[in-house]
């Protein structure tokens, strides 16, 4: 049997609801010029703005191999819900990828794993790649073997119900975000995410689609040489909202 290519290394920020509609699309322009030389070192590059900047982030990005996401979607294409955004619409928008699952998600708006799995088959349906988020609520304890223990296991309550909903060649992402690092100083210590990213990898080992597994949570300048065992690339939060942050990642990356 043949040997697969390597996956590529895959890059990129959400910009949450921080950027109004004319800071969207200068961010995006100040991208482009990134998409070369992450393409020419094999790294992937996303963007992920806020629902109103779809399309225009679309066309600014339609002659560039940069992918476009969305930050959630309905479990519904279509229908009587209110306030929902169809996964079918945000592909006719031009997204390809869109996250579910994230911690501010399920904090503030009560989602459950059931419902990031029905959201996850639903953007499957409709052509989106889903990038599914998990990560521990509490920070490790002083014994490392223990904090990984509990870590896996709440990722794998996370994870479990959205690969059970997927068909085995669906390509998917996921993003491995402790909770309790997000927004924080640091990162969570390297040896602490290779073991559970290690973990991951094993509990989606078995599927025939593409899967690549990214860290996010206060992700910045070393993180991923440090972590590069266990990922195929970061989810990066506010430091890469200025594109010379994001620059130095893919320079980091690329050697």
């Amino acid at each position: 049997m043949a040997t697969p290519p390597p996956r590529r290394r895959l890059l990129g920020t959400s910009l949450k609801m921080y950027f109004d509609l004319p800071t969207t699309q200068s961010y995006i322009t100040s991208l482009i010029p990134l998409s070369d030389p992450a393409q020419k070192a094999g790294i992937d590059l996303f963007v992920i703005p806020s629902f109103p900047s779809l399309i225009p982030s679309a066309t600014l990005l339609s002659s560039t191999p940069i992918r476009l996401g969305a930050q959630d979607c309905s479990p519904f294409p279509s229908g009587a819900y209110t306030g929902d955004v169809s996964p079918l619409v945000l592909h006719q928008a031009g997204a390809s990828l869109v996250v579910l699952g994230h911690a501010e998600r399920r904090q503030h708006h009560g989602e459950t794993s059931t419902l990031v799995a029905a959201k996850a088959a639903a953007a499957v349906a409709h052509g989106l790649v889903p990038l599914i988020c998990v990560g521990e609520t509490q920070a490790p304890s002083h014994i490392a073997s223990a904090a990984v223990g509990s870590a896996v296991a709440e990722c794998k309550a996370q994870l479990a119900p959205v690969l059970q909903s997927l068909p085995d060649d669906a390509e998917i992402v996921v993003a491995y975000e402790p909770v309790w690092a997000i927004g924080a100083e640091r990162p969570a210590g390297a040896d602490h995410v290779v073991a559970v990213t290690r973990e991951l990898r094993r509990l989606t080992g078995a599927r025939t689609g593409l899967v690549r597994i990214l860290y996010g949570g206060s992700a910045g300048p070393g993180t991923f040489e440090a972590i590069k065992e266990g990922v195929d690339g970061l989810f990066l939060g506010r430091f890469a909202h200025d594109i010379k942050n994001l620059e130095q990642v893919i320079r980091e990356m690329s050697e």
